[in-house]
């Protein structure tokens, strides 16, 4: 058995209104922009996932909500607010309980950034891997049957916004 993770961190946010809470922050144009590129990207490389654990801010909301209809079928879409600027173990801890077989994270540097090198068996030989810029995709495979027993997994994708 296999699993799949894709690890996306939110698309390019708007700084305009410097008195807005980070939290609320929406996205820029551009990553309205790049979002459903990045979304059709997925599902052209058979990555489109059947669960989505997203962080409960605007921006990620939004990054979802703009990729979701670039994928086939339907998939779920779980707004987690434990994901909210989370470190990559409480990024892990959000795959308790999961069993669905291609789940998606999608939440906020450094902590997918962090989380996608962790769980990388050999970092990819891109040059905006390490700073993991916004919109960045990971796909990971593991050879396991359960969430609780992933390690370190095959980087079957990586793009970045630009690439595309």
């Amino acid at each position: 058995m296999s699993l799949k993770l894709v690890l996306i961190r939110h698309a390019k946010s708007d700084w305009g209104d410097a008195g807005q809470r980070d939290h609320e922050r929406p996205l820029a144009e551009r990553g309205r922009r790049d979002a459903p590129r990045m979304g059709t990207w997925l599902a052209q490389g058979g990555h489109a996932p059947d669960l989505v654990l997203c962080s409960d801010a605007a921006r990620t909301r939004e990054t979802v909500a703009l990729m979701r209809p670039e994928w086939p079928g339907t998939t779920e879409i779980r707004h987690e607010p434990s994901l909210y600027a989370a470190p990559p173990r409480q990024l892990l801890a959000a795959l308790k309980g999961v069993t669905e077989r291609c789940v998606a994270l999608v939440a906020h540097n450094p902590g997918i950034g962090r989380l996608a090198a962790e769980l990388a068996d050999t970092i990819p030989d891109h040059p905006r891997f390490a700073d993991y810029p916004t919109c960045a995709v990971t796909v990971l495979e593991f050879d396991a049957g359960d969430w609780s027993d992933i390690a370190k997994g095959r980087v079957a994708a990586f793009a970045v916004p630009a690439d595309l």
